[in-house]
């Protein structure tokens, strides 16, 4: 079964409800005040919408990817609902020719929310991907379990490879500004997906500025 197939069932199978909930992710929401710092955000693998949404409403100019066309009908249910506009594509950002040049340098965010379905065979593709869409001075934000969520298994992949460390990140985004880095444990309620006891890690990058 492929992505999009495992992700619609999962998100056809909430129902009405939201896997995630429909409120942001903690980590991005605590740095509301940041995001200012630009106009135009993208989040990736988005889901059902949440952060999406929550990235509008905050002013910013909004771009969402996600495979899943369950998760982005219930997405743009979700932003019609607060009364904002976000530009959903359905694609998949792992496929070739991804990013397409429209896309290519063009956000001062590039936003990824637990989106640890791919192992590391699959990872610097992904991190490349988010890598080439982002402004030169734009900053890339991720949220992610570190392998200590195998422990609390409230949330995450099962797969120990497909999660964080510092190390991971920090190699990752060499020749990167790691503007921030944290590693800590905390309560989380997202929906039926996300929710206890959670071992979490939350990056900020910022992509080299071109030079003069």
């Amino acid at each position: 079964m492929n992505q999009e197939s495992i992700w619609s069932k999962r998100y056809q199978d909430a129902g009405d409800d939201y896997l995630f909930g429909t409120e942001p992710n903690r980590f991005l929401a605590k740095r509301a005040a940041r995001l200012q710092d630009g106009s135009q955000a993208l989040s990736v693998a988005d889901g059902e919408g949440r952060n999406s949404v929550w990235l509008a409403e905050q002013g910013l100019d909004v771009t969402a990817i996600e495979i899943s066309a369950v998760a982005v009908e219930k997405a743009r249910r979700l932003a019609a609902g607060k009364k904002v506009d976000v530009r959903f594509l359905q694609a998949d950002m792992l496929a070739p020719g991804w990013p397409p040049t429209e896309l290519q340098a063009h956000f001062d965010w590039v936003v990824g929310i637990f989106i640890q379905f791919v192992g590391p065979e699959w990872r610097e593709r992904q991190f490349d991907v988010m890598k080439q869409m982002t402004r030169p001075g734009g900053r890339i934000l991720l949220q992610g379990y570190t392998p200590k969520q195998l422990e609390y298994g409230t949330g995450g992949p099962s797969a120990v490879e497909n999660l964080y460390t510092g190390d991971v990140l920090r190699e990752a985004f060499s020749g990167w500004e790691i503007e921030e880095l944290v590693e800590y444990e905390e309560d989380i309620s997202e929906g039926s997906g996300h929710r206890g006891r959670s071992a979490l890690i939350g990056l900020i990058a910022r992509k080299p500025s071109e030079k003069a």
